[in-house]
């Protein structure tokens, strides 16, 4: 049987509170915790630790998949990238800018779908929306 986690969408009102649930729901047996990064999400969802860990496969239950795409949208990615222009020693600024401008334009991905594209990259989770 594939073991299921449930992400509870209601507790996601913007990235930090994202991250809250993520460690939640993965890291609760583990001294430490995930930091608000894409990439740390993506090496938790290898399965190498965590929750995750010895798991080939398992099911992931989104509820209120829907608050979470709006909380998760266009306003807190904006909000995300201008923070990292305010960091030029720590980010790429001039890719941060074509984000921001794709963004902008409705060509760019907002921080949930990122999300969803990382979920999808790894076969070993199945994303289920409830």
């Amino acid at each position: 049987m594939v073991p299921a986690f449930t992400l509870e969408g209601r507790a996601i009102h913007d990235i930090p509170s994202f991250y809250a649930e993520v460690n939640r729901l993965f890291m609760a047996g583990e001294d430490w915790k995930l930091g608000q990064s894409l990439d740390a999400l993506d090496d938790l969802l290898y399965g190498g630790y965590g929750a995750l860990q010895g798991h080939a496969r398992v099911r992931l239950v989104w509820r209120d998949m829907e608050q979470s795409r709006a909380a998760l949208g266009k306003e807190a990615t904006r909000a995300l990238y201008l923070e990292k222009l305010k960091q030029p020693e720590r980010y790429d600024v001039g890719r941060i800018k074509r984000d921001l401008a794709a963004l902008e334009a409705g060509t760019g991905p907002t921080y949930f779908q990122t999300i969803l594209d990382i979920i999808a990259s790894h076969p070993n989770i199945e994303l289920v929306a409830a």
